[in-house]
């Protein structure tokens, strides 16, 4: 018999100027109510088409929210497409 594994996986877009730290600590915080284990993906932002007036993600700001998620109570958090961040 074959394992199931993860079914669900949150991830976050961090637009600068859009999505702050404070915010993903809120949406760690209700991902973690639900199961502390889900897996949560923070994913950089590219400026491209509509949007190519905003700034690429920072490094700094991945790294907070980052600590942000865990504080949260989240256990698997990761920051993703990190070849994006400046």
């Amino acid at each position: 018999m074959r394992r199931i594994g993860t079914l669900l996986i949150a991830s976050t877009l961090l637009v600068p100027g859009y999505v702050d730290e404070e915010e993903v600590k809120s949406l760690a915080h209700f991902i973690a109510s639900i199961n502390p284990d889900i897996p949560y993906s923070l994913l950089a932002f590219h400026p491209h088409f509509y949007m190519s007036d905003l700034p690429l993600t920072q490094k700094s700001m991945a790294q907070r929210c980052l600590e942000a998620a865990r504080g949260a109570g989240l256990k698997n958090v990761r920051i993703g497409n990190l070849h994006l961040l400046k």
